[in-house]
């Protein structure tokens, strides 16, 4: 009796229930028009490269849950760059015009410099080039700030939660020194690949010591420092609202040393509220997700590591876009199984979960994906 031979699916690849969408029949070109249910378009694409990170901070992948015992992707699993590129062509048709990659930590992956390269050469229907960035913790930003920018990477987005060395050290359990982030911001706004942007998340009782010194540092330098407010994302940070602190607190702390005036958002959709100093130091910006849902603006759609397409950063199912690619599929009939996804979508997470009691437990608004999976 001849063996059958049997399709093998690694454990971590079913980590979060995803399904496989169906190609319709009759298919419908892109129009570059998308919008879902409450009118919202798709314009920014999110893409996780991988799920690993050399960080373990603890309000995204905490140490005792991500040891050397979990189970990360294999790589066969992951997307090759020709198929995160082909899917990115499909969603730039529907309208994307800004692809950020993501991780875990994006510039483990290796030669990611090829995939920007390739991304970089793509254009919008209209003929644009795209707005291609990436968010990195910095920790080999120093060493690959001038071949990205040579790749055609335009801007990067740095994590910094902390300017004192053992705070930051804490925070990122890896024992990872400040002075190595702020090189490699160094050299990266040499290389031009600006306008920086610096992400801290704030945690109450942590590293909100660190507001004013993070302010003090970043004034003047054209980077733009972002507080975010700690977020519910995940299952596994232990998360609790009492950790929160609101943006509005932060902006008072920064108001009572430098007067601030409020900006204008770049564009629709933008998450950040925009703060400049008086004294012509720069800006400031807050992420209120927390305290301040923004969902009824959110146009971005994220894309897993393996290839699962999400709709929300706090989704809890992913729609199998991998299985489409490595099933034969053609663009056409990949882009005819995506639109009908974004027009059913209805997420938002952030508003319903200030909706529910005082009292409420993260668990109380549903199984979500994690950060480091997902990308943030």
């Amino acid at each position: 009796m001849t063996d059958i031979p049997r399709k093998v699916i690694p454990v971590a690849d079913l980590r979060y229930a995803s399904r496989v969408p169906s190609v319709p029949s009759q298919l419908r070109a892109p129009t570059g028009m998308l919008s879902d249910t409450l009118g919202r378009p798709l314009r920014d694409l999110r893409i996780s490269v991988t799920d690993r990170c050399n960080f373990r901070c603890n309000y995204c992948m905490p140490s005792d849950i991500f040891d050397k015992n979990y189970a990360f992707l294999p790589q066969a699993s992951l997307l090759s760059f020709e198929e995160i590129n082909r899917l990115a062509q499909v969603f730039v048709a529907h309208g994307v015009e800004k692809i950020r990659l993501t991780g875990g930590e994006p510039l483990l992956r290796k030669n990611i410099e090829v995939l920007i390269e390739m991304l970089a050469r793509l254009r919008t229907p209209a003929g644009m080039p795209l707005d291609i960035t990436l968010t990195t913790n910095g920790s080999l930003l120093a060493r690959k700030a001038q071949s990205l920018k040579d790749a055609g990477l335009q801007r990067v987005t740095v994590s910094l939660d902390a300017l004192d060395d053992a705070v930051f050290r804490r925070m990122n359990d890896a024992d990872f020194p400040v002075a190595d982030v702020l090189k490699g911001i160094e050299v990266a706004g040499k290389a031009g690949l600006a306008p920086l942007k610096i992400n801290m998340v704030v945690k109450r009782g942590t590293n909100d010591d660190q507001i004013l010194p993070m302010a003090r540092h970043f004034r003047h330098s054209g980077a733009v420092l972002r507080f975010i407010e700690y977020m519910d994302v995940g299952a596994t940070n232990g998360w609790r609202m009492d950790e929160v602190l609101p943006s509005r607190q932060v902006i008072e702390r920064l108001q009572a040393e430098f007067p601030l005036a409020a900006v204008n958002p770049n564009h629709s959709g933008e998450t950040a509220e925009r703060w400049r100093y008086l004294d012509g130091a720069g800006e400031v910006g807050v992420i209120s997700s927390v305290t301040q849902a923004f969902c009824g603006e959110c146009n971005r759609a994220r894309l897993s590591t393996e290839g699962k397409l999400f709709l929300c950063l706090f989704a809890n199912q992913g729609h199998d876009l991998r299985a489409l690619l490595r099933a034969g599929h053609s663009d056409a009939q990949i882009a005819a199984a995506v639109g009908p996804i974004w027009q059913g979508r209805s997420d938002r997470y952030s508003e319903l979960r200030a909706g529910l009691p005082p009292d409420a437990s993260p668990a109380d608004a549903g199984k979500r994906v994690e950060m480091s999976y997902i990308g943030g």
